[in-house]
């Protein structure tokens, strides 16, 4: 397993956390997903052979926020 960290725009509140967490879950290859509103930050457990960062930045990006 690997553990990335990303920079996402745009999030406040609990909903922004749980639409993007929910998005990610459903992608294969993630087994874990935290995000810390206050820096603004989406830390996520993937296996790399099955999912990759484009994927999973699209993902975000396709739920309205912005990975810096």
């Amino acid at each position: 397993m690997e553990h990335i960290a990303l920079t996402v725009a745009g999030m406040s509140c609990e909903h922004c956390e749980t639409t993007i967490k929910a998005a990610l879950m459903k992608l294969n290859g993630i087994s874990s997903v935290v995000i810390d509103l206050g820096l603004k930050r989406v830390l996520v457990e993937l296996d790399s052979e099955k999912v990759s960062l484009d994927v999973i930045k699209g993902t975000i990006e396709d739920q309205g926020y912005e990975v810096k």
